[in-house]
C-alpha cells in the first residue's frame, strides 16, 4: 500500500471518529424532543436505514446470498445490537459526562476491547500480540481519559493545595 493510500485510510478513520460526538450530541437533543433515549435511538437507526438504502441501490450492489444468511452463526448478527447499545448509551451519557468525557471513555473501552480482540484473533481478525508498548499506549490513553473527564476536579484540588 502506498503512503498516500495509507494516509487516506488514516484520514477516513479520523473522520469516522469525528462524527461520533456530533451523532451523540444530535441524538441527545432528539431524545429530549421525543421524550426518551430509546425513541431517539430508534429514530437514529431508521434514518441510518433510509440513508443507506439509496446508497446500496446507487452502487447497484448485488443482493446478499440467502445461503449465507441461513448458515451464518448468530454472533455475526450481534453488530446491530451493539450499535443500538452504543447509540442508546450515548444519548443517556452525553448529557451527564459531556461529549468529550463520553467520547474519551468510549474510546478507552474501544481500545481495551480491541486489544483483546487483536491479541486472541477473535472473530477472524489477524492476531496482534499484546506487547509492552501496546499496553503502555493503552495506559497513556487511560491517563488522557482521566485528564479529559476529571480535569476540573483535579485543577480545583491542586488550587486548594497550592
Amino acid at each position: 500500500m502506498s503512503t498516500l493510500q495509507w494516509a487516506g485510510l488514516l484520514l477516513l478513520a479520523v473522520l469516522a471518529g469525528a462524527v461520533v460526538p456530533f451523532q451523540s450530541a444530535i441524538n441527545t437533543n432528539l431524545a429530549r424532543g421525543l421524550g426518551h433515549p430509546l425513541w431517539a435511538t430508534l429514530a437514529s437507526l431508521l434514518v441510518s436505514v433510509l440513508v443507506l438504502l439509496p446508497v446500496i441501490v446507487a452502487l447497484r450492489l448485488p443482493l446478499p446470498s440467502l445461503a449465507f444468511i441461513g448458515k451464518a452463526p448468530l454472533w455475526m448478527w450481534a453488530g446491530g445490537a451493539f450499535g443500538v447499545c452504543f447509540v442508546a448509551l450515548a444519548v443517556v451519557l452525553v448529557p451527564k459526562l459531556g461529549a468529550s468525557g463520553f467520547v474519551a471513555l468510549a474510546l478507552a473501552g474501544q481500545v481495551l476491547a480491541s486489544m483483546v480482540l487483536d491479541h486472541f484473533g477473535l472473530f477472524g481478525l489477524l492476531e496482534k500480540q499484546l506487547t509492552l508498548s501496546r499496553v503502555f499506549g493503552a495506559v497513556l490513553l487511560m491517563a488522557g481519559v482521566v485528564l479529559i473527564q476529571f480535569s476540573p476536579a483535579l485543577e480545583k484540588s491542586a488550587a486548594a493545595v497550592g
